[in-house]
This record gives structure tokens, sequence and C-alpha cells, in this order.
């Protein structure tokens, strides 16, 4: 991984706190498309740039194990201090030197992380550690299509939400657009012929204005802005905040709104020799 937008032990608390886990329906269609291509048992799940481990989390039940793996040794010590899923590890490492065994690897995932990675060299090592007709879930959600409602005022909050994108673009990296393009070259590099892709999984959820600011804190585009204008950052923030309430009639951080993110999903299998 060539970017390293993460580590630090501030932004790994505030990774841990406010972002968010994968939608458990879009799970359970990787599972699903794990069970026709691979089927039972499954063993092991490797989750790159797992971060503070809420993809990790999820994966859990349907594992014998699951090695969560991330550059950010201070994001790793936030997943760890969580308890409850004795079968996963937390380890150091990148997606492009990976510490398994050939032909060792039931599922190789990564949520909101591939767009950070060496793509071709990520490829061969995945190629080189997948079971036959072991798969890759490569998924993420796509900023632009992100719609709140509240009350009949969602559009003035996505109005806000949208000028809050246009001052930290540009202080957005490459990967980031890369991302935003739904991984497309990713998946045209990938070498399987059983490949497809979910191009738009909606998922809603409720969020508070608090934790959206929160969630805002964790891009990387908002972390290099707070570096060379930490006030001017926190205005942002602070502003946001103020803004949505405003907007919204109410005077709570805590206040709920409904928030509708769409999610992309990379799917492929490794072919049976």
């Amino acid at each position: 991984m060539a970017f390293r937008l993460f580590e630090g032990k501030d932004h790994a608390s505030i990774y841990q706190k406010y972002r968010f886990t994968p939608p458990v329906e879009l799970k359970n269609l990787i599972i699903q498309y794990l069970d026709k291509k691979k089927g039972q048992p499954h063993v092991l799940a490797v989750d790159l740039g797992c971060g503070t481990g809420q993809n990790s989390r999820l994966l859990a039940p349907h594992f014998k194990q699951v090695v969560g793996m991330d550059i950010s040794e201070c994001q790793l010590e936030e997943a760890r201090a969580l308890p409850g899923h004795p079968n996963i590890t937390y380890s150091k490492g990148t997606a492009e030197e990976l510490p398994f065994p050939d032909g060792s690897v039931d599922l190789l995932t990564a949520a909101s992380a591939a767009h950070w990675f060496d793509r071709l060299r990520f490829l061969a090592e995945a190629n080189r550690v997948l079971k036959p007709r072991g798969c890759i879930a490569l998924l993420g959600f796509t900023d632009a299509n992100t719609r709140f409602y509240y009350h009949g005022c969602g559009e003035r909050l996505n109005h806000i939400y949208d000028e809050v994108k246009q001052t930290l673009l540009p202080y957005t990296s490459g990967p980031v657009a890369v991302s935003e393009g739904k991984l497309e070259e990713l998946y045209s590099a990938i070498p399987f012929p059983d490949k497809e892709r979910i191009e738009s999984f909606k998922a809603k959820s409720s969020i508070s204005v608090r934790n959206l600011v929160g969630f805002i804190e964790t891009w990387s585009m908002f972390q290099v802005y707070n570096s060379k204008e930490p006030q001017s950052a926190q205005d942002l923030l602070f502003n946001t905040q103020k803004r949505f309430l405003e907007v919204m009639g109410v005077t709570s951080p805590d206040t709920e709104i409904e928030l509708e993110m769409e999610y992309f999903c990379i799917l492929a299998s490794k072919p049976h020799p």
C-alpha cells in the first residue's frame, strides 16, 4: 500500500468510533456467493485494510478463522480492544505481501480499502493464496449518491453535505477517486474468468448529526486538510453541524436523520485447476 493516511492514534480512535459497518445484507450476498462457488466449510477469511475491524467482525460468524490485516498498528490496537470474537486475529501487513501459504485462503476481502492497493501486486498475491474456487470480495460505497431524509428538508441537507465535499476536493487523493469509480480498473484486471459486479446496492440506516460529522472527520481528505489548516478544518466540522441543526429546526446533535448510501461490490472466484 503506497498511501499511509490512517496510521495516527487519533485518526484510529475516530475511525473506530464513527466509521460505518458494511450492510449485513451485502455481507450475506458475499457469503452466498462463496457458498455457491466454493461450498462449505469456510475456514479462513482475510480482511485486508481492515482498519478498526468493522468488516472483520461482520464476517466472524461464518468462518473458523478471520485475519484482519492493516498497515496501521494504531488501527489494529483499536480493533483488538473490542471483545467478543475469539476467532479473529489482527496482524500488521499489506495486501501486496500476504503471510499465507499457497492455496490456503477461502475468502479475500476488503471494505473501502482496495482503492489503496497496488493493483497488480495485490492480484498476483490473491491468485497465490486463494484456494481453488476461493473468492475475492471487494466492497465500498460511492459517496456521490449519499442522500439524507428528515421531515422534508433532505435536499437542503444533501446540499450542505455536497458543499463539504467540494471544500475537501483539493485534498482528495487519486485512490479515493478510484473508489468513487467503483474500482473499474481493478475489476478489469482480475484474471479470473468467473467474476461479477454488484453496481448499486442501496442501504438505509439512521445516524445522528453528531456521528455524521464524526464520519466526515474519518475521511482521508479531511485528515489532509486538518494537517494543513487545522483551524479551518475544525471550523468546517463545527459549521456543518450547526447548519444541519438549523435546517432541521432542532438543537440536539443527537437528533437522528435517515441516511441512504450506495455500495458496490466486486466478486470473483479463482478457477479450479
